[in-house]
């Protein structure tokens, strides 16, 4: 009797730490838009769970959101970006096509695969998404930030060393969806 309370308590243990961890992943790393993210990192041959964790991490999923810096949807792109990318790729564009899901996915995929391809390294790419590639070109040039003018292993902003740490943690999550 008190053996067979044991095992239904370990059992009920068990469970319950799994239903947690199951709801911390839903809370903190949601996934929404999955089939939009594997058609465009497909397209431009990226890692989904990277671009997943962008997204995360510039909008939490939020279609709607805009920065304080006027960047909107889930990939937080500028309007003058995505105009640019949406000439690159030869589509047309508004600033308000930003909040359809599908556009802002296809877009943000693009130029982070044009910063990969202009910085072949991806973390590089991804500091440059958040900090700039005009930003990112002047750092690697100099030996504080980066000894081959090719890969950064620090930035001079916190805030783009905090980014590139979230997104590799989200990365290493996001795999689990895809």
């Amino acid at each position: 009797m008190k053996s067979t309370k044991i095992v239904f308590g370990i059992v009920f243990l068990v469970i319950s730490l799994f239903i947690i961890t199951l709801t911390f992943f839903r809370v903190f790393y949601p996934i929404n838009y999955r089939e939009d993210i594997i058609a465009c990192c497909d397209q431009f041959n990226l890692p989904k769970e990277v671009v997943a964790s962008i997204i995360n991490a510039e909008s939490r999923f939020d279609k709607n959101a805009v920065s304080h810096k006027g960047a909107i949807g889930l990939m937080q792109l500028l309007p003058t970006t995505a105009q640019q990318v949406a000439n690159d790729l030869g589509i047309s564009f508004t600033p308000d096509d930003l909040y359809t899901p599908s556009t802002n996915i296809l877009l943000g995929t693009y130029y982070l695969y044009t910063l990969l391809d202009r910085f072949n390294d991806l973390n590089t790419a991804i500091c440059a998404y958040n900090a700039g590639p005009s930003k990112v070109s002047t750092w690697l040039k100099n030996s504080e930030y980066s000894t081959d003018q090719k890969t950064l292993y620090n930035t001079p902003y916190k805030e783009t060393n905090n980014y590139l740490n979230k997104i590799l943690r989200g990365q290493r999550i996001y795999k689990i969806y895809f």
